[in-house]
């Protein structure tokens, strides 16, 4: 988890909210001030109510605060390192079980698809802190809300124009965990919350304590010819023996102040609900270079063999790796290998390794298709980036908190998914003197069907990968398709049809922010 100082939050919150480009110079590098890491030896703040409001309306955003706002599909056509343009910014690869298929069969038969797509995403700040009550400890979360909104672009055999369907929608929430308070009861807390006799016949019976909310345990202790009788812990004295404790049922003034402590593993969620039937919770933080949170320079993606990293390709190892390894890769950078276009026999390629995946890498998206976030890193290469910070989430940690899928019955029968991974980077351009924010990501999710030959569970990638800007920072020709298919668009649209389909539908929505400026 990470902190930073109260006085640079509350100075943060009233400056980089503004629009100006003037006083949004250096966002990044404002935004990231200050920060460490939390140690068991830091200061704990204490909570008090009346400074409820103060303490709510200077929550910490942390790095979130830098997503406000609306993001769309950057497509970097204008870039000379791409030879072949996008039809837009995003990749997907998506795998699913081949029809006729159950989760019994062995081996797993897939379909797989892969598109371009376009891209609208909103983050709007919860204004206030939303106060988590743990007892002794109180948890302040800077909230964000998402919503995603996803189209795939295609050429259309006889269709002049490219074709737009739906085919993602997505919201949910983000949570920055970072401003944790120690709440000792008071005389007040006290008897506000009481819910216990004020005399207790029962501790008069048997103990002989007649005092009022005992609030301390008593201790049996005996005299020098064994009798037992029973003090407050109060009146134990240094070196005095005791034999059994009672517990008491009141607490009293400054109790919790001595901890436990609570340090949240992580400084970031986000908690997702997605259309198929699966809800979400990541959790994570920001990735550090060294001991600097905020990274010089760009982000640095493999080039040649070294981008064969099963960790970022649609081709899993369960799913026979393609007949490669990272000892053997295939190398990205250059053509499909030759047995990509040819006719696989039992001769050139034992095993069957090789034509389970052969459509993969045979597709017109190659080599997208098969590490799609290397859409990501040629976006970046015609690019000047300043400073970068990375988001690292996950619905699966090795140690510690874990976050979590659950699924509807369907999913969970036949397509379980079972794990979330996921990547932004937060950049700092600069094209023409001006500073650019701009987000890429990638989000894998794993899919656990079917069987390999071996009766081993394969496990399915499903990516996503996107470069997006604000609607001021992209081209004139790209506006003009965001706005149409994510403004203009009727609001009855349909997830799974083109816009052209729907296009008598009910009274469009608002504008796009762009035009609604002022």
């Amino acid at each position: 988890m990470l902190k930073r100082k109260t006085e640079i939050i509350q100075d943060l919150n009233a400056r980089l909210l503004k629009t100006s480009p003037e006083e949004q110079k250096g966002y990044l590098e404002q935004l990231m001030k200050g920060y460490s890491k939390l140690l068991i030896d830091d200061p704990v703040r204490p909570f008090r109510e009346d400074q409820l409001n103060d303490i709510a309306n200077n929550v910490d955003y942390g790095i979130l605060a830098a997503l406000n706002g609306t993001w769309v599909s950057y497509n970097a056509n204008y870039n000379d390192n791409i030879k072949r343009p996008s039809l837009g910014s995003g990749i997907h690869t998506t795998i699913m079980p081949s029809p006729g298929t159950n989760p019994s069969t062995i081996p797993g038969k897939f379909s797989f698809d892969t598109e371009e797509y376009i891209e609208k995403l909103t983050f709007e700040i919860v204004p206030g802190g939303v106060r988590n009550r743990g007892g002794a400890t109180e948890l302040f979360c800077g909230a964000v809300k998402y919503d995603q909104t996803i189209k795939s672009v295609n050429k259309v055999e006889g269709q002049s124009e490219l074709q737009y369907a739906g085919i993602h929608e997505e919201n949910g929430m983000y949570l920055w965990l970072s401003d944790v308070y120690n709440y000792a009861a008071t005389e007040e807390t006290i008897k506000k919350d009481r819910g216990i006799h004020a005399k207790s016949e029962s501790d008069a019976k048997k103990y002989g304590y007649t005092g009022e909310y005992r609030n301390e345990p008593l201790v049996e202790v005996r005299d020098e010819n064994g009798n037992s009788s029973y003090i407050l812990l109060s009146q134990l004295k240094e070196g005095q023996e005791y034999y059994e404790i009672i517990p008491a049922q009141e607490i009293k003034p400054l109790d919790g102040i001595t901890g436990p402590y609570f340090i949240p593993d992580y400084s970031i969620s986000r908690s997702g609900v997605i259309p198929h039937g699966s809800t979400i919770t990541l959790l994570g933080d920001i990735a550090p270079s060294g001991l600097d949170y905020l990274i010089k320079g760009s982000p640095q993606f493999p080039y040649g063999d070294a981008a064969w990293q099963p960790d970022h390709l649609s081709i899993s190892p369960t799913m026979g790796g393609a007949g490669a390894s990272a000892t053997d890769p295939i190398n990205l950078d250059k053509p499909a290998p030759g047995w990509v276009h040819e006719t696989l026999t039992d001769d050139n390629d034992r095993g069957s390794n090789k034509i389970y995946t052969q459509r993969i890498l045979a597709d017109e998206l190659y080599p997208y298709c098969v590490r799609p976030d290397m859409r990501l890193r040629d976006t970046l290469s015609g690019q000047k980036v300043a400073n970068y910070v990375l988001i690292q989430l996950s619905s699966k940690m090795k140690t510690g908190a874990q976050g979590g899928i659950l699924n509807v019955p369907f999913v969970n029968r036949f397509v379980p998914t079972v794990e979330v991974d996921f990547r932004l980077w937060i950049e700092t351009v600069i094209e023409d003197g001006k500073e650019i924010l701009q987000l890429q990501y990638e989000q894998i999710i794993f899919f656990e069907f079917d069987f390999g030959n071996d009766g081993g569970t394969t496990s399915w990638p499903h990516i996503q990968v996107n470069t997006l800007r604000k609607m001021e920072d992209i081209p004139d020709d790209q506006r003009k398709i965001i706005e149409e298919q994510f403004f203009d668009a009727p609001s009855g649209m349909s997830m799974t049809m083109p816009a052209s389909v729907t296009e008598n539908g009910i009274a469009p929505p608002p504008g796009c922010p762009y035009h609604n400026k002022g």
